[in-house]
């Protein structure tokens, strides 16, 4: 079974950043928003409990958001979980990273105070339903944030970290982590996790290639 996400929702083909704004207040899920279009963040649930993946992407969320937490403390940067809406001005997304992590003083939109804008760093916990699309057309969305320096896809079937950072150049360069002995860096906000600590309790072995 394979499921894109986000899909279409409501039925309207077009809305307005104010209309999407008061339906989102009102909604029992999130959806995100991106040029007159609100899209349904949906599927996701249902494939995490068939694949088994649900505890572990709460148990990677749980030991990775903790431990950014305990490095950052005392520090100018601070994590934070889905709850928070992220807003890209420069190209209309309103969307919800499992984790970002912004610095100095929280800067909200224009257009809505709930909205942050300008992170640091983006963490996306990848699940079935949404690997392809936080891989590619989101990633290709936040490449607009003009503060972003590096972007982290966690996979949650096998231990296996991609971590893309922006060089003096302007460019986007990939590094991968696949053991527990490996530490993940994000020269950012100057901080080192070791993998063995982000997939704690989640039973899984690093690929074999």
């Amino acid at each position: 079974m394979e499921l894109q996400e986000p899909i279409v929702a409501y039925g309207k083909n077009k809305f307005t950043v104010e209309e999407y704004l008061q339906m989102e207040k009102a909604a029992t899920e999130r959806h995100e928003f991106y040029r007159g279009e609100i899209f349904q963040m949906q599927g996701h649930g249902e494939l995490l409990a068939m694949s088994g993946a649900a505890p572990r992407h709460n148990i990677i969320f749980s030991n990775l958001f903790t431990g950014l937490g305990m490095r950052l403390k005392g520090k100018p940067c601070q994590p934070y979980g889905s709850d928070l809406r992220v807003n890209i001005p420069q190209n209309t997304l309103y969307t919800y990273p499992d984790i970002s992590v912004f610095c100095d003083e929280l800067k909200t939109s224009d257009a809505d105070e709930d909205s942050a804008v300008e992170p640091m760093v983006i963490i996306e916990i990848l699940s079935p339903a949404t690997k392809n699309y936080d891989r590619g057309e989101k990633f290709m969305l936040y490449r607009d944030i003009p503060t972003l320096k590096e972007y982290i896809l966690i996979d949650t079937s096998s231990i296996r970290i991609e971590i893309f950072r922006i060089n003096k150049a302007g460019h986007w360069e990939l590094e991968e982590y696949k053991h527990p002995d490996e530490k993940l860096n994000i020269p950012s906000i100057d901080v080192s996790i070791s993998l063995a600590e982000i997939y704690h309790r989640t039973k899984l072995a690093h690929p074999s290639e």
